[in-house]
């Protein structure tokens, strides 16, 4: 074997497909050894198209069975197949291309395209994995109707595919027949079928123009009690996107499929939406709150496709974070707003608040990171070699900013009519980034008067986190403020090849301020005409701009981007007594957490530092204070205490050392929480105490939060070896009547307790859901990432009977989160770590390259650490880069990890 030859595809190349093919017709004869699919497709050439172009068709794994054009079979010699290929010569303008061929899904270990999982069929299209079903034009410009008829064995009872059930039938050899047509033009990548033994929970309701629509959930068999949940909070997605958006269900019918083999989260396809059974599957006993969480965000995120993304689709893949970037902002807000939903307006605006700190700590830890490595991108990329590889953080999370900056700069009522405006110019088309944000355009120009977005859109044509820098200037005599913001933004990854050529332009940057007087009370702003305000927006869309403030009678304090309004790191040199008062008294939630956290971040960066010299580890009494008044301000909720007291993450604080040292953020980490713990005992034990939720179980924000701060107390209590802090885990784990508690305990018996306890709570919880494959997921991420597991262990877990690298969410529990989430056991200097990251990379690709793909990514960032880890990390990298016969996907990443590292 040899590695596959990367080929980098530019955007700039984008050429439109030569033909039409307004409508397809399917018939799939399902059996999982040898399927046959037959495919009828009417092609229409462009009238801008070469008269000679020939039809050039996708197909991977195909055994072609007979090729027809118009009624009669194609000669030989009017078609060329290769590996990737099938060209189709001397088409009339207009004519019916009929293909049938195999393809095996039993086999198709990648699940890409069709395959099978626990006895069902299952599809997965996108991005480009509709070629591994039939020949197809498999890019998302080329638009189709599909009329799609399944056949399969009594085996297969359920046939689902996109759109509406036309009609089912039992054929006289026995086999079941189903046939469905989905009225909407798609892309292939949308096309979807599931087959096999099913069950489902069902719900019909009326959407807001008074259609009935069927509303469908379907598992395995005897899991349906566990998809209530998921149904109820489709049914709120519907809701929710008909009142906000004003968008409506366009099918008779919506189904979820729940499978246990799968890629990615879920997958949006029109009408059939496949999901990770992890999003879809959850009761009080098997689900924790953030499982609970995770699954409404999901549903509805898949749901919210069907405008953003399928409806109005991608042109190219380029364009992936038009569809993306804006669902994930749709499906935050949604969170948002079904968290505070039902609460008075303080506790609203916390909930948000809480919503809005989950959604920047993920980014922080996710996307920054990104942006400071080899492979940093804009959230529309210029290039690429395997699209596969560029379902990241930045396309998803940073678009989601991107998008969020344009409701801030448009407001509420501005955003929605600049979407109206999107869906009234592209409704059933497949478009651009650019369409998107001239759409937005139109009603800033309409609001700001010969203002325009052209500065804005260098957010989607360059990459990196811009750096803001603050300069406050206070004359007392004359009671002026003067605030300078100054930006700036290195060239990263890729933009790095064009050398000195290359430079950066000024971002677009919506910048929320607000000011303190010493006491913590906000001062009234004013902004030209405008009226006085405790938060003022600033849009720095120059290198350095300055703005001036009057009638402040004393130095304030400055509290910076409030909300995080934009996605860019402040830089600003507040004391710690400046940071102690915001973290007191700011009125902005966002930015009373954050001040917090930069005092959190100060202490442990400091005791790293102390670790790495050899010196005694000292925590600041101050910093113990502030902890302290945050853990007893009665006017705080516990979920949005329990988010102002978790430290900083070690990815984001590995983002402001120098050189990364892993080992010694987790000491530090680690010993802060302890000495939190002893100088808070009694707090953290009231806390404790206060915060347990009697009755039955609720996902709600409210006792979701009381149980988040519940068991961060006993966490600190176990880190800090109080006395009777193993009897409370070992009672709450015995005696909990939810997962959230359950698994929370486990953990501080199993990082803090003594050995045989852990041992034996191990044993019990696998004794009682071994059954169960998304708790045993659990059980295996706890191990993974565990202060104590090192290389060996985590390959004794792998020699555990229910552990296989073919099921991708056990791949991620176990190997995933090792390598990316246990530092002390990962990063270790002898580079024992590294070279099980390489094995286990190496033997996923032979398997699943999308999986091992992203697994590579744990090292992309290798020459940003100390000198100790660094070259066996570059060891690691090359002997991977080495292997004959390497996918694609991983080719490009430690490819560039290698070859553009920061």
């Amino acid at each position: 074997m040899r590695t596959e030859t990367p080929v980098t595809v530019y955007r700039k190349d984008y050429r439109p497909y030569p033909y039409a093919i307004p409508e397809v017709s399917l018939e799939f004869d399902l059996d999982p050894d040898s399927t046959l699919v037959q495919s009828k497709l009417r092609v229409q050439r462009k009238a801008d198209a070469a008269p000679d172009a020939p039809l050039v068709l996708d197909g991977t794994d195909l055994q072609l069975i007979s090729l027809r054009v118009d009624g009669r079979d194609w000669p030989a010699s009017g078609y060329t197949l290769d590996d990737e290929t099938l060209s189709i010569c001397g088409l009339p303008p207009e004519a019916v291309v009929e293909i049938a061929s195999r393809c095996r899904p039993q086999a198709n270990s990648t699940l890409m395209g069709l395959y099978v999982s626990g006895g069902n069929f299952f599809t997965q299209c996108e991005a480009e994995g509709f070629r591994r079903i039939t020949w197809f034009a498999d890019r998302p410009d080329v638009m189709s109707r599909y009329h799609v008829t399944l056949r399969a064995s009594p085996d297969f009872p359920v046939l689902l595919s996109n759109g509406n059930l036309l009609d089912t039938a039992t054929l006289p050899d026995g086999r079941q027949q189903a046939q469905w047509e989905d009225p909407f033009p798609k892309p292939c990548y949308l096309f979807a079928l599931v087959a096999g033994r099913l069950t489902h929970r069902e719900t019909t309701v009326r959407t807001a123009s008074g259609r009935a629509v069927l509303l469908q959930v379907y598992s395995d068999p005897g899991s349906e009690d566990r998809t209530q949940w998921a149904l109820e909070s489709l049914e709120r997605a519907l809701r929710w996107d008909e009142t906000r958006f004003g968008l409506e269900l366009d099918l008779d019918r919506f189904m979820v499929v729940a499978v246990r083999d799968f890629n990615m989260g879920a997958m949006e396809n029109k009408g059939l939406n496949i999901f990770n059974a992890a999003y879809v599957l959850a009761d009080p006993q098997t689900a924790t709150d953030a499982n609970y969480e995770g699954i409404e965000a999901v549903i509805g995120h898949e749901y919210f496709h069907n405008w953003t993304g399928n409806r109005v689709t991608c042109r190219d893949w380029f364009q992936l974070s038009l569809k993306e970037g804006l669902t994930v902002f749709r499906d935050q807000e949604f969170t948002a707003d079904m968290m505070a939903r039902d609460l008075d307006p303080a506790a609203a605006a916390s909930a948000r608040a809480v919503k809005r700190i989950d959604d920047v700590v993920t980014l922080r830890a996710a996307q920054f990171p990104e942006d400071a490595g080899p492979m940093a991108h804009p959230i529309r990329p210029e290039s690429y070699q395997e699209i596969g590889n560029f379902y990241t953080a930045t396309v998803y999370e940073k678009g989601a900013e991107v998008i969020r900056m344009q409701h801030t700069l448009l407001g509420a009522e501005g955003f929605r009519a600049g979407m109206d405006e999107y869906f009234r110019r592209h409704d059933g088309q497949a478009v651009t980034c650019d369409d998107f944000v001239a759409a937005m355009e139109s009603v800033y120009m309409r609001q700001h008067p010969g203002r325009d977005l052209a500065v804005f859109r260098r957010w989607y044509s360059q990459a990196g986190t811009p750096r803001v820098t603050v300069t406050l200037d206070y004359q007392p005599a004359t009671r002026r403020c003067t605030v300078t913001l100054a930006q700036q933004c290195p060239p990263v990854g890729v933009e790095k090849r064009a050398g000195s050529d290359y430079v950066k332009q000024p971002f677009h940057i919506p910048f929320a301020l607000g000011l303190l007087d010493p006491q913590g009370r906000a001062q009234p702003l004013r902004l030209g005409n405008g009226a006085a305000q405790d938060t003022v927006l600033l849009e720095l869309t120059q290198a350095r701009q300055q703005w001036v403030f009057e009638d402040i009678p004393a130095k304030p304090v400055p509290s910076l981007l409030r909300g995080f309004s934009a996605p860019v790191i402040v830089e600003y040199n507040w004391t710690d007594a400046e940071l102690a008062l915001l973290s007191a008294h700011d009125t902005d939630p966002f930015a009373r957490w954050e001040a917090g956290q930069e005092l959190a971040t100060r202490q442990i960066l400091g005791l790293a530092a102390q670790h790495q010299s050899g010196a005694d580890l000292r925590v600041d009494a101050g910093f113990v204070d502030a902890w302290r008044a945050l853990l007893t301000d009665p006017a705080l909720d516990a979920g949005y205490r329990a988010r102002a007291l978790a430290l900083p993450s070690e990815k984001t604080l590995a983002e402001r050392m120098h050189e990364i040292d892993p080992r010694a953020l987790a000491v530090a980490r680690d010993f802060l929480r302890a000495a939190l713990g002893r100088e808070l005992a009694d707090q953290w034990r009231n806390a404790f105490d206060a915060n347990q939720t009697p009755g039955a179980y609720s996902p709600a924000p409210g006792p979701a939060g009381r149980r988040a701060l519940k068991n961060q107390a006993l966490a600190h209590l176990m880190a800090a070896e109080i006395n009777g802090a193993q009897t409370l885990a070992q009672d709450q784990f015995a005696q909990a009547d939810n997962m959230t508690d359950r698994l929370a305990a486990l953990s501080a018996l199993v990082n803090h307790g003594h050995p045989d306890v852990a041992a034996e709570a191990l044993a019990t919880f696998y004794a009682g859901w071994q059954d169960d494959p998304l708790v045993v997921d659990k059980w295996f991420a706890l191990q993974a990432t565990a202060i104590s597991t090192d290389v060996a262990a985590v390959r004794a877990l792998m020699a555990h009977p229910a552990f296989t690298l073919r099921n991708p969410n056990r791949a991620r529990a176990l190997v995933f989160q090792f390598c990316l989430n246990n530092a002390r056991g990962m990063h270790r200097p002898d580079g024992d770590g590294y070279a099980y990251w390489a094995e286990q990379v190496l033997a996923l690709d032979a398997l699943n390259p999308e999986i091992a793909a992203r697994l590579a990514r744990a090292l992309d960032n290798w020459s940003r650490f100390v000198p100790a880890l660094r070259t066996p990390m570059q060891q690691a990298l090359q002997t991977v880069r080495s292997q004959p016969g390497l996918s694609r996907n991983v080719v490009e990443i430690v490819s560039k990890a290698l070859d553009l590292a920061a």
